[in-house]
């Protein structure tokens, strides 16, 4: 089976806004991961399409050594599903424990950005025909939850708590294609839904679950970035947050959703446990709609885990 993998120390630097390695962060290595098993794979310059639903099993420390492994396990005609593994551990004995694995879905693409055929993946093991099929049954889950998230509309009729990022678009944040790579989009949806998460709760928080990125368009550098992350309903220990990508032209003003993404946060006491979250009440039409919108989310992943 093809496969990918990238080994390193965490640095001090990967801190984000707690004192561990944020989530944001863990994305962004996925990302890079995906790419580099999807380019090998195919032999051409690919573009993140989608990262499945990731669960975060514990978090990791400064200094362990982490070990993200990619894996072509279905193929379409231009689209490559890759499993991404995400590993870290104490480098002294070199035990590693799995700290998150998701879906990832990569499109290949030719110079002038256009899709183009990949050569196909047949699996040679049963081990491989059991993590083909469970990709298939993922892209179910994530046609659902597609669905389930083109169906709805996010409009200004509101009162939910929210958390709005908006900067250019750096020349440091640009990928091998000359536009803001995915893991860079994904930090940044991690960092504007911790910015509501805990605006909410005025405790430390941290990302539970990702359900699913989407990504749209591509974003340019130079270009104005909001980043709008939106609280649609609360349990008794997760927020459950929608973050939308938009970037525009600074000279027209011109703008479109780039990426959406649903993540879950939860809220973290001194024990190091969850711990209970303000319930948010939702006012508007809109807000009901999209609690409801949330928890049929949450029935696609609990059917997902079971």
């Amino acid at each position: 089976m093809p496969t990918t993998t990238l080994r390193f120390l965490a640095k001090a630097t990967d801190i984000g806004y707690g004192a561990r390695i944020d989530g944001g962060h863990v994305l962004e290595w996925v990302d890079k991961a995906g790419y580099a098993c999807a380019s090998e794979w195919s032999g051409r310059y690919c573009v993140t399409a989608f990262i499945g639903d990731i669960k975060f099993a514990r978090p990791i420390t400064v200094g362990e050594l982490v070990e993200i492994s990619a894996r072509v396990v279905l193929t379409g005609r231009t689209s490559m599903n890759i499993v991404v593994t995400v590993s870290s551990g104490d480098p002294r004995t070199g035990e590693l424990s799995r700290t998150a694995q998701c879906l990832a879905v990569f499109i290949a693409v030719d110079d002038d950005a256009k899709p183009v055929p990949v050569p196909a993946f047949e699996p040679q093991t049963d081990a491989d025909r059991r993590l083909q099929e469970a990709a298939r049954k993922r892209a179910g889950m994530r046609a659902d939850i597609d669905a389930a998230i083109a169906a709805q509309h996010y409009g200004d009729d509101t009162s939910a708590p929210c958390g709005v990022l908006r900067f250019l678009a750096a020349p440091t944040d640009v990928n091998w294609g000359g536009k803001v790579h995915g893991g860079k989009v994904m930090r940044w949806i991690d960092e504007a839904a911790y910015l509501c998460a805990s605006q909410w709760t005025r405790e430390p928080v941290v990302a539970s679950r990702i359900s699913g990125i989407r990504f749209y368009k591509p974003v340019m550098i130079g270009n104005m970035i909001e980043v709008r992350a939106r609280l649609i309903h609360t349990s008794a220990t997760r927020l459950y947050i929608s973050v939308h990508v938009k970037s525009s032209d600074v000279r027209t003003g011109a703008g479109y959703v780039a990426a959406h993404a649903m993540t879950i946060f939860a809220a973290i006491g001194d024990d190091g446990r969850a711990a209970a979250v303000p319930k948010w009440e939702p006012v508007t039409e809109e807000d009901q709609r999209l609690d409801r919108h949330a928890l049929q989310l949450a029935e696609v992943l609990s059917r997902s885990s079971a």
